[in-house]
Formats: C-alpha cells, sequence, structure tokens
C-alpha cells in the first residue's frame, strides 16, 4: 500500500465516522425529517459517501467509529462545513437552525452558547469567509 492510498483510506475512514456520528444525531428521535434527509444526502456527497456506504450507515450508524473532534480547531472545522451545507440554499428556516444547533451540541460546543455559535457561524458563511478566515474569527469571537 502506497503512502497516498493510506492517507485516502483515512481520509474516508474519518469521513465515514463523521458521517456517521452526524446519522446518529439526526435519527436520536427515531427518525429524520424530510429537511434532515436532504441535508444528508448533501454531507454524504460532500464527504465522498458512495450510495453503499450511505445506506449502510443509514441501516447501521453504529458500524463506523465516531472519530470525534478533538481540537477546538477540528470542531471548528467541522462546524465550518456543517454551516455551508445548511446555509447553501440561502433560505435557512426554522428547521435548518434547529438541526445546526443540535449538530453543534453534538460536535461538543455547550449548550449556553450554541445559539451564539450557531448566528456567527452563519453571519461568517453568508460573508463568504474561507475555512481560515472562520476559524480565526470564530476563535476571537469573544475577544
Amino acid at each position: 500500500m502506497s503512502f497516498s492510498d493510506l492517507f485516502d483510506s483515512e481520509f474516508k475512514n474519518r469521513n465515514k465516522g463523521h458521517f456517521s456520528a452526524i446519522v446518529r444525531v439526526a435519527v436520536t428521535d427515531g427518525k429524520f425529517t424530510p429537511e434532515e434527509k436532504k441535508f444528508l444526502d448533501k454531507l454524504a456527497l460532500h464527504l465522498e459517501i458512495s450510495a453503499t456506504e450511505y445506506e449502510e450507515i443509514l441501516e447501521n450508524p453504529l458500524k463506523y467509529p465516531i472519530n470525534p473532534p478533538y481540537s477546538y480547531s477540528q470542531r471548528l472545522e467541522r462546524l465550518y462545513d456543517l454551516a455551508r451545507m445548511v446555509d447553501v440554499d440561502h433560505h435557512l428556516g426554522d428547521s435548518q437552525m434547529k438541526l445546526l444547533r443540535k449538530f453543534c451540541l453534538a460536535l461538543g460546543f455547550t449548550p449556553g452558547n450554541v445559539n451564539y455559535i450557531v448566528d456567527k457561524a452563519l453571519v461568517l458563511v453568508e460573508a463568504k469567509a474561507d475555512l481560515d478566515t472562520f476559524v480565526y474569527e470564530m476563535q476571537h469571537m469573544n475577544k
């Protein structure tokens, strides 16, 4: 196995774990809404999850290990991806905001500031901030 194959494999496994974690959050109430399903469809494409892997994960989201973000920067990177996907249609409704708050909590952000984090993330995404700017602004939002 070449070094690039090893990197690709690790990247794909991380994406599967990330997607699996999002599916677990989406189905915490026993089913997902049409908005959640639409979001999962987009997320699967973004994370390069194959149709077969997608079906397997939806059937059994516990099959793949969760690769939790260990650092605050990693959580912000995942939040950036999620916020961009939630915002992609440019018409956020209550259900999409609720979904993003749900995912923020799953990423480890605290309930006390999750609304502020979601609002700030969406403002930055709307302003077309790149990843570096997003992470910097989110890390320095209280300063």
